[in-house]
């Protein structure tokens, strides 16, 4: 009978400081803060970057690859030449390559400006021609050289992420 009571007390403390709350408290100091100006989130969407990646075509004996593409605007894509001869990569239609900046080839090259779409001569094996899409639309181009090797670019509108920090007041 006395062991019964013993271990009745046992269970009695030890539930006791299993489900009181005995935890440490650390001390608190009241702050009194006036004057201060409430923030109101305005629910408009913040910008935190626009970060387009470039994109890279190759050209090789088969010709362009890949044969289409989809970017964002401000996208700067670099065709490869990676063929063993030159390649010459230009907006369409050939032979004037006027679809992308409405300029004939006499007129835009060089392309100083880098608004043509026309790399404006040739480029060697091994080289490399970048340019940056700055309209949307779908653009054909083509080997000023070999003008049966062609391809597509397909620029669709700038997607941004946004974000919208809820503040209270």
């Amino acid at each position: 009978m006395i062991g019964a009571i013993v271990i009745l007390a046992i269970v009695i403390i030890g539930g006791w400081f299993l489900f009181s709350d005995n935890t440490a408290k650390a001390p608190t100091t009241e702050t009194q803060v006036t004057n201060q100006t409430p923030v109101i989130d305005s629910a408009t969407p913040e910008t935190i970057g626009n970060a387009i990646p470039d994109v890279t075509v190759i050209y090789d004996e088969d010709g362009f690859s890949p044969k289409s593409v989809t970017v964002q605007l401000g996208t700067k894509i670099t065709f490869v030449n990676q063929s063993t001869k030159g390649v010459w990569v230009a907006s369409a239609k050939h032979p004037d390559h006027t679809i992308y900046s409405g300029t004939s080839l006499s007129q835009h090259c060089p392309d100083t400006t880098n608004s043509s779409f026309d790399a404006c001569s040739v480029t060697p094996s091994g080289g490399s021609y970048s340019f940056i899409f700055n309209k949307e639309g779908t653009w054909k181009y083509h080997d000023h050289v070999d003008a049966t090797q062609f391809g597509t670019v397909i620029v669709t509108p700038t997607v941004s992420a946004t974000v919208s920090v809820p503040v209270s007041i």
